[in-house]
């Protein structure tokens, strides 16, 4: 297939892409290279005769009509958009133009791509979601296909919106979709602004490592490499309209996996004295959810899939990552609030 691949120099975004190369289809990188993108982080295939990059923001329509015309291509992953929740709490704006109205530029931009084309049948468009747009879960109980949503922050609201969209089009237009939603992913190429990168930057610049709360959040991590190959799964084998829940069953709560980070740094670079006296707890942010799970099973039941790496595998894997990839790290050191608290603003 020839898939054109939104926000492919971000975290998954490219994961999706090095991953979709390597099975042999051709990939268009379609993103606007903001504060967290990384060209870097599709080096390995950027010389590949199966990748072209495009460097286009989803708010451009006449841009997406230029590539779809210049690519023409199979399936659409949309990937791109604004993802930190902290970030939406301080500006919400961008994360309604972003995920938003961009996601309803390229929906028109595809229909009418996919109209030109006679409407191919094989056509899809595969929306990348959340499950933060279900909102906050209980002590028990996890998310599945048809849990109603009830979003709790300018992020997630902003996310469900999107995910409502691409039905609609669906419904009311017949574009071919597929959609997902993912648990909290981590692993290589995550910009330092989220949980992991931010205690493992912290913790090797010897800076206070910022915990919510009393920590007690639980989320379901789901390593990367797996996710993108979950996507690429549910691209090339689902039916037209179906939706899944992507999990990793890797439910912890947030001050456990730190903990894990620092017994990994103490092992691999260690210092005078325990990462985990670095730990700082924080105010906790506005409408901090208490708990994510996803209940995988319809993925598992119907195409296969299912997660092959475990929070203690996939966390060695990462903080190796880290500790080898420091030059990269140095490269994003001058960017906007690495490491630093957001969120404040009430």
């Amino acid at each position: 297939m020839k898939i054109v691949v939104t926000g492919g120099a971000g975290f998954i975004g490219s994961a999706v892409i090095r991953q979709a190369i390597r099975d042999g289809h051709s990939v268009v990188n379609l993103d606007a290279l903001t504060y967290a993108a990384c060209i870097g982080n599709v080096a390995e295939v950027a010389d590949s005769s199966a990748y072209a990059f495009e460097h286009v923001d989803i708010r451009n329509r006449a841009e997406l009509d230029r590539v779809f015309m210049a690519h023409e291509p199979d399936a659409i992953m949309h990937l791109a958009a604004e993802s930190h929740v902290d970030r939406s709490i301080d500006g919400p704006g961008e994360f309604i133009e972003t995920n938003i109205t961009g996601t309803y530029n390229l929906l028109e931009a595809a229909r009418r791509y996919w109209i030109n084309k006679a409407k191919p049948e094989s056509f899809r468009f595969h929306h990348v979601s959340t499950d933060e747009v279900f909102g906050s879960l209980g002590e028990t109980g996890m998310f599945e296909e048809d849990t109603p949503y009830q979003p709790n922050s300018p992020y997630s609201a902003s996310k469900a919106a999107s995910d409502h969209l691409v039905r609609a089009w669906r419904e009311t237009y017949g574009l071919p979709m597929v959609l997902t939603n993912c648990s909290n992913n981590y692993g290589p190429y995550q910009f330092p602004e989220k949980l992991i990168p931010v205690v493992i930057l912290n913790a090797l610049s010897n800076k206070p490592i910022p915990i919510y709360g009393a920590g007690i959040n639980v989320r379901d991590w789901l390593y990367v490499e797996d996710h993108a190959d979950a996507l690429l799964t549910v691209l090339t084998k689902a039916e037209e309209g179906a939706r899944y829940n992507i999990g990793g069953e890797n439910e912890i709560r947030n001050i456990d996996l730190v903990h894990i980070i620092c017994d990994l740094l103490d092992e691999m670079r260690p210092s005078n004295a325990a990462y985990k006296d670095l730990i700082t707890y924080v105010t906790d942010r506005p409408g901090h959810d208490a708990r994510y799970a996803i209940d995988p099973s319809l993925i598992r039941a119907e195409l296969g899939w299912k997660p092959s790496v475990t929070i203690e595998q996939g966390m060695r894997k990462t903080v190796e990552w880290y500790l080898d990839n420091q030059a990269w790290l140095d490269g994003l050191k001058s960017r906007p609030a690495i490491g630093q608290r957001l969120g404040n603003a009430q």
